[in-house]
C-alpha cells in the first residue's frame, strides 16, 4: 500500500533516541515505512545493531548512532555526524529515558538529577544542536516523548512526572521561537504501554488490571500504536500543528 502524499517522509533524515526498542523502535519503523532514513540511537552499538538489522530485513532505511544522551557534546557531535553522512536532518524525536520510583523521604539528589537530566535536560541541548539544520530543512520537526503521568500525575516517580511535565512547556517555547523557520516542536504523551520501561509495572497483576479497567479501550497499548501519531506529527499532515502535547492513552484521561 503506497503512502499518502502528506504522509510520505521520502528523502527525509530522522533522528530518534531510545529507539533500540520498545517505543523508540516502533517510532522508527513508523517513520521508516513512511520512507524516512531514519537514524536509532541507543547507549549500546550491539543492541543497535541488532535493532538496525531488523529493520533493514524490512527494507527500511536505517542508520545508528550510539551515544548518551546524557552527554550533551556526544550529543552534538552525534547530530553533526549525521548531518555529515546524510547531507540533513528533518526530524528529531527525543524519546530516550529512564525512571527511578521511591516514597519522597526517599529520593536522593543524585537519583533526581538522573532522570531530569536523561529526559529534560537531554532534549534540550539536543534540540540546540539540531535546530541549525532543521532551519535549513524548510519542514523541521522536533518531537518529545511525554507522558500521560504529566498530566494527571502518579506518586513515587516525581522527577519522572516534573522532567516530562518540563518537556512539554519546553515544545512550546521551542515552538514560539523556531515556527518562524517552519520548524514544529510537539510533545507525544503515551498513556500505559506493554515496553520495557513498564516491565515492573507489568508484574503487578493488580496494577495490570487497574489501569486496564480505567481505560476507555479495556488493555495496555502495544508499542506500535505509538508510531502514527508520530508519523502525523513527523510529516506534512502535521504541518500546522506546533507546541501541541497529542495524548495517546486509550482514553486513560478521558474517562471516570
Amino acid at each position: 500500500m503506497s503512502t499518502p502524499t502528506m504522509f510520505d517522509l521520502t528523502g527525509r533524515v530522522a533522528l530518534i533516541t531510545g529507539s533500540s526498542r520498545g517505543l523508540g523502535l516502533a517510532m522508527a519503523e513508523g517513520l521508516a515505512s513512511a520512507g524516512a532514513k531514519v537514524v536509532l540511537n541507543g547507549r549500546d552499538p550491539a543492541t543497535l545493531g541488532t535493532a538496525a538489522e531488523g529493520l533493514r530485513k524490512n527494507g527500511r532505511a536505517v542508520d545508528i548512532a550510539p551515544f548518551d544522551v546524557a552527554d550533551s557534546e556526544a550529543g552534538a557531535a552525534a547530530i553533526q555526524g549525521i548531518v555529515a553522512r546524510h547531507g540533513r536532518l528533518d526530524i528529531l524525536i527525543g524519546n530516550a529515558g529512564i525512571t527511578f520510583r521511591a516514597p519522597l523521604a526517599d529520593w536522593p539528589a543524585a537519583e533526581w538529577d538522573r532522570v531530569v537530566g536523561a529526559h529534560l535536560r537531554s532534549c534540550f541541548f539536543l534540540s540546540q544542536a539540531a535546530a541549525p539544520a532543521l532551519k535549513a530543512s524548510g519542514h523541521g520537526r522536533i518531537i518529545f516523548t511525554g507522558s500521560l503521568t504529566a498530566i494527571m500525575g502518579r506518586a513515587t516517580i516525581h522527577a519522572y512526572v516534573a522532567a516530562k511535565a518540563g518537556l512539554a512547556g519546553m515544545a512550546r517555547s521551542l515552538a514560539a521561537e523556531l515556527g518562524e523557520f517552519g520548524v514544529t516542536c510537539n510533545t507525544i504523551a503515551p498513556g500505559y504501554f506493554e515496553t520495557e520501561l513498564n516491565a515492573a509495572l507489568l508484574k503487578d497483576p493488580v496494577f495490570v488490571q487497574r489501569v486496564v479497567t480505567r481505560t476507555a479501550l479495556h488493555r495496555w497499548g502495544k508499542p506500535a500504536e505509538i508510531a502514527g501519531a508520530a508519523l502525523f506529527l513527523a510529516s506534512d499532515a502535521g504541518a500546522y500543528v506546533t507546541g501541541h502535547q497529542l495524548v495517546v492513552d486509550g482514553g486513560f484521561s478521558s474517562t471516570m
